[in-house]
């Protein structure tokens, strides 16, 4: 089986050997991708590759409640658009190929919002922002599980603070 670890950033790729320690992963005998940020360059890197091919994706998320240097299994990802209500389908992960082997106190399950810009508000709690999830679900890969890495509290100066990300 081929496996890919795809993350947005090369600032990201710090949080391999935390997901290696802190949650167990196995990420070994993995292609690592950078696709860059966002859904256009998601669907650019990411768009020839084989549909069951394993995907982990692994970065950093926002959240408007959960601590900074939390982990989130997400278990659900769906396009962030409070202004708007449309029909769109449920993205749900399988997340039964990466278990961590360890039970990790920091881990938590939960719901990805993606935005096509950075999350500086919200009513939502008890989940995460990012900018890449939702487009490589809709993609249809069938085994895609993801990590976030809380780096803020929906403040673009924290997540500065901890990430070496987009400007």
């Amino acid at each position: 089986m081929t496996k890919f670890i795809v993350m947005a950033e090369e600032g990201e790729r710090v949080l391999l050997e935390k997901a290696r320690e802190q949650l167990g992963l196995d990420l070994t005998d993995a292609e690592l991708i950078f696709t860059g940020v966002g859904g256009i360059n998601i669907i650019r890197s990411l768009q020839s590759l084989d549909r069951d091919a394993e995907i982990i994706n692994i970065g950093y998320a926002g959240s408007a409640n959960f601590d900074i240097g939390t982990w989130v299994q997400v278990t659900e990802v769906r396009l962030n658009h409070p202004n708007v209500t449309y029909p769109e389908p449920e993205l749900h992960l399988s997340n039964d190929l990466q278990q961590p082997p360890t039970t990790s106190n920091n881990l938590i399950r939960a719901v990805c919002y993606s935005n096509c810009d950075f999350v500086l508000q919200s009513d939502y709690s008890d989940c995460v922002f990012d900018m890449e999830l939702a487009f490589i679900a809709a993609l249809g890969f069938k085994k895609l599980s993801s990590f976030k890495y809380v780096s803020d509290n929906l403040s673009l100066h924290t997540y500065h603070e901890h990430t070496h990300g987009v400007e």
